[in-house]
């Protein structure tokens, strides 16, 4: 018998290999982090002696959820701005507050929170924009999840730097030459959308990303006022402003691409941009719903994303599941126009191929590190199982969650963080709320 390090069963096994794929009664076998085999429980049991056993009943197994889009160290401010469009909540009460509060203590204590709160509910990959990304990147590697670290890029001072030029060097020096190569950690270059950089800025990232062969993430054609407004002031809409300059390619994200039309859609399958898609977000500031089935349809790789938990408020990816299915259906009037084997598919493998990952995570596949999720299905809000993969996006909650793994590393045991102290996170998280609250710094 071969050594394994981990042998997990369950009823049910998700591979998304290909996408909606569901083995009964099946084992998948874990060595040095990544996935050795997946095979038939009995087989399982007569060909491994696994270092640990870990027997799921009623539970399904699956691939660890990816969130494609959020803005982690946003946690602080969770309820800070709510019931506000987009350009108000942004003008209003983000971009002040981040002024004021916005520091390296600051990111690292919201996106330790939000870590919490992903790895509770079945995340192991995030993919992040927000400023000081190195200690994004750091706070991610210490706590054992897999993330996407987005550098952020515009052409006006922060708390982090002062203009494009500084923003670029700094990711260069502080984010994609440490992380090069790291088993977790991955970068992406993130300007922040069209109207906050310059043409010039613009060109100057892409020979940037084009050097160090990194993807580029960007809120684009979120509102009608956006399109509208680079409309005015530039005379083209903003995926064209994109393509003149070079950057409409595979290696672009596209987050939210809530107003885009049949001729966007069509460039975008044929240049291999990608979309991030947000539906919780973008229904709670008001600003549309991205036409995901369409966009599917028409060859273009959809993820799922929460965005920031300022914006949504959760980083609940089974809850974005869910609605995302949900507003497909009734915006399109069809109910099969998102099914529930679409959005698992946009929330694993999808999601993995969408951030270039795919290699790596977003299926049971042997070779890929083992980056999973068991989700307990005996709950009676999920009984009966009649199809485990609906089950998953039309009944279960983040309170299901039974085990995570990343890289192999068990880091939820039954519901139970391992390695991590969530009472000291939480409470360092009300001093910031009483700080934030009280306008004042202690």
């Amino acid at each position: 018998m071969a050594h394994c390090d981990t042998l997990i069963s369950a009823p049910w096994c998700i591979t998304m290999d290909p996408p909606g794929t569901v083995l009964e009664e099946h084992a998948v076998a874990i060595t040095d982090g990544r996935i050795e085999a997946v095979l038939p429980q009995a087989e399982a049991r007569d060909s491994f002696e696994p270092g640990q056993r870990v027997d799921r009943p009623g539970h399904v197994l699956l691939p660890g959820l990816i969130n494609a889009h959020t803005h982690a160290a946003m946690a602080l401010f969770r309820g800070f701005g709510d019931d506000l469009p987009l350009e108000a909540w942004l003008k209003t009460r983000i971009w002040p507050a981040e002024q004021q509060w916005a520091s390296a203590e600051f990111v690292r204590d919201g996106t330790a929170l939000a870590i919490v709160e992903m790895l509770r509910s079945g995340t192991t990959c995030f993919s992040d924009q927000y400023f000081f990304p190195e200690v994004v990147a750091r706070t991610a590697a210490d706590m054992q999840i897999r993330a996407v670290v987005a550098t952020p890029v515009v052409d006006f001072p922060t708390n982090w730097a002062a203009a494009a030029n500084e923003y670029l060097e700094k990711a260069a020096d502080l984010v994609h030459d440490p992380y090069a190569g790291h088993p977790l950690i991955s970068t992406a270059y993130a300007p922040h959308s069209t109207y906050s950089l310059s043409d010039e800025s613009f060109r100057t990232l892409r020979v940037m990303a084009d050097q160090l062969d990194v993807p580029v993430q960007i809120h684009l054609h979120e509102t009608a006022r956006e399109v509208r407004d680079a409309i005015a002031d530039t005379g083209m809409r903003p995926l064209e402003r994109l393509r003149e300059l070079g950057l409409v390619n595979r290696s672009l994200l596209a987050v939210h691409a809530v107003h885009v039309d049949t001729a966007e859609i069509e460039l975008m399958a044929e240049t291999g941009v990608a979309v991030a898609h947000c539906p919780r977000s973008n229904l709670k500031l008001a600003s549309g719903i991205a036409p995901a089935a369409a966009l599917r349809e028409g060859g273009v790789t959809v993820a799922v994303g929460t965005d920031g938990p300022a914006s949504n408020n959760v980083l609940d990816m089974l809850k974005e599941l869910e609605a995302a299915a949900l507003v497909a259906k009734v915006s399109t009037g069809d109910a099969a126009a998102l099914t529930a084997r679409d959005a698992l598919a946009m929330a694993t493998i999808d999601g993995a191929r969408a951030l270039g990952i795919a290699d790596r995570t977003g299926s049971i596949t042997p070779g890929k590190w083992a980056d999973l999720v068991t989700v307990d299905l005996a709950t009676p809000n999920s009984q009966p199982v009649y199809d485990p993969v609906s089950q998953i996006v039309y009944t279960a909650r983040a309170e299901q969650v039974a085990d995570v793994w990343t890289s192999g590393r068990l880091r939820l045991d039954r519901g139970q963080l391992l390695d991590v102290d969530a009472a000291s996170i939480v409470s360092r998280a009300n001093e910031w709320q009483q700080q934030i609250a009280a306008g004042t710094r202690t």
